[in-house]
């Protein structure tokens, strides 16, 4: 496939221009603005943090259509998809708001003074969790809602109380500049600290927002290849800070055998429409199927090809996916079940068809770092086994995944194979599914996105759900100190009325 990587066109004459690169004066005073910001922000009640949320969750709701219209023209999603990202952007705005009313995020731990404590003498003792300080985000291009300019990164920096400095993404600059003139409008009428959100364009002023002192962590959803770059940036600063990185997953589907005998055609079906949904363009789309040997593969081939062919969301993508294809069906230990097609010239905006290719566990654990190698975009390669056995070293040799799902049958036979499976699986990825589908992230608290490298660059950390803000947040004690220099979350009477643990039994709310 031949694939062409010049620019977007030219808007039409009624749209706005793309803005320019922020300069470095731009960078500079984006992060000082912020760190004069910071510590306003950070003293700012919860529930005062929680109604800016909520504001800006408004302002981006009252500009839906104007929003949407945009997404379109720059990220070929449909409209459909668009307008429950808006509102899938919103709520988790709204979620971190109502995160902030509840208090148990800064989780408050008071040990009063003890002289008779096993250990010798305890000092007066209180902990709570203090905001970082201002925040870089990185937008991502496959979601130009709810992981972009006010997605989950910003609305969780915001609400743990620090100052962001968004990056945007190139993929969406005017839908990027327009979100932001709502945040920023929206933030400043209710109040917030001069400085609290400011938004920044090209990738250099990308790479000097990560290495400004001002800055203390930075959020990221893209490639390895881009993350791993502003993650050695951030970690080779005079003073390294956290790089919290979403990169790249394969999202491996284990089929055991009782499960293809019991339901081939479902499974098959499913997953044709899981690694296809969205043009394959999802951090969690399935590219490897592990099924049975025995199992036909006739019904996968044709509903693949009866998949419509899709845009995708630019050239970048597009040349990135072209050059994924061509190693992963180029390469001697793959079959081509079904060629993807591409309309024209392979511009981002032609209807790109889905490609699937096939191959042996053997082959892809000799060629694991291509065949293991995500291919961002509508492709995914089938791995057959003779033998169920042979799954369990695969799952060891997988690199870090966002989540990893297993189709069984819940039987006593099939069980010790599932749990030996799902036991390995656990050590590789974030969220392990049973008889699902990994397309779908629900922004809910127990839901957590991430997983070990290069999933993400930290295992310990979620970018989706309630637990996302501790990202931003650092432990501080104090000891011994007087009653007016506590924080609120920390004084006897409790008066943000938060769940705190106190001498070691929850404290009634």
């Amino acid at each position: 496939m031949h694939h062409h990587t010049d620019g977007p066109a030219a808007p039409a004459a009624s749209a706005p221009a793309a803005p320019a690169d922020s300069t470095a004066a731009d960078v500079a005073a984006a992060l000082e603005a912020a760190a004069g910001a910071a510590p306003a922000l950070a003293d700012l009640l919860p529930r005062e943090r929680a109604d800016l949320l909520r504001r800006v969750a408004d302002a981006v709701d009252a500009d839906t259509d104007a929003l949407v219209g945009l997404a379109a023209e720059e990220t070929h999603l449909p409209e459909a998809r668009l307008r429950g990202e808006v509102g899938r952007t919103t709520f988790q705005l709204r979620r971190f708001a109502a995160v902030l009313d509840e208090g148990a995020y800064l989780e408050a731990v008071v040990d009063t003074a003890d002289p008779a404590w096993p250990v010798g003498p305890r000092p007066d003792l209180r902990r709570v969790l203090e905001p970082l300080g201002p925040v870089v985000v990185f937008g991502a291009s496959n979601f130009p809602f709810a992981f972009s300019v006010l997605g989950g990164d910003t609305a969780s920096a915001l609400a743990a109380g620090c100052p962001v400095v968004v990056k945007a993404h190139p993929g969406h600059p005017r839908l990027s500049a327009r979100t932001g003139a709502i945040a920023d409008r929206a933030l400043r009428a209710a109040g917030a600290p001069e400085g609290t959100f400011a938004l920044l364009f090209g990738e250099e002023a990308g790479r000097l927002a990560v290495t400004h002192p001002a800055a203390r962590a930075v959020g990221f959803t893209g490639s390895i290849r881009g993350g791993r770059a502003l993650h050695d940036l951030a970690a080779a600063r005079p003073e390294p800070i956290p790089f919290y990185g979403e990169l790249g997953s394969v999202n491996p589907v284990f089929v055991t055998r009782a499960a293809a005998e019991a339901r081939a055609a479902e499974i098959l079906s499913g997953f044709a429409g899981s690694f296809t949904l969205g043009a394959g363009q999802f951090c969690t789309k399935p590219g490897l199927l592990f099924l049975p040997a025995s199992v036909s593969l006739e019904p996968l081939v044709d509903a693949v090809r009866a998949s419509a062919p899709a845009a995708l969301l630019n050239e970048r993508v597009a040349a990135g996916f072209g050059g994924g294809v061509a190693a992963l069906t180029g390469h001697p230990a793959t079959t081509v079940l079904v060629e993807g097609t591409v309309d024209g010239d392979g511009a981002a905006s032609a209807g790109w068809a889905p490609t699937l290719a096939a191959t042996t566990v053997t082959d892809l654990l000799a060629h694991a770092d291509v065949l293991m190698e995500e291919c961002f975009g509508p492709a995914a390669l089938v791995v057959s086994y003779a033998d169920e056995s042979e799954l369990l070293p695969v799952a060891e040799a997988l690199p870090g995944q966002l989540t990893a799902t297993v189709h069984a049958e819940d039987t006593p036979q099939e069980r010790p194979f599932a749990a030996a499976l799902t036991a390995r699986l656990r050590d590789r990825a974030g969220r392990l599914l049973w008889n699902g589908w990994p397309t779908g992230v629900s922004v809910t608290d127990a839901m957590h996105h991430g997983g070990p490298y290069p999933a993400s660059t930290s295992a310990l950390h979620t970018s989706v759900g309630a637990t996302a803000i501790r990202r931003f947040l650092r432990p501080v004690t104090y000891q011994d100190m007087p009653h007016h220099l506590l924080p609120p979350a920390l004084r006897d009477d409790n008066p943000l009325g938060i769940p705190r643990r106190v001498d070691g039994a929850a404290e009634p709310a």
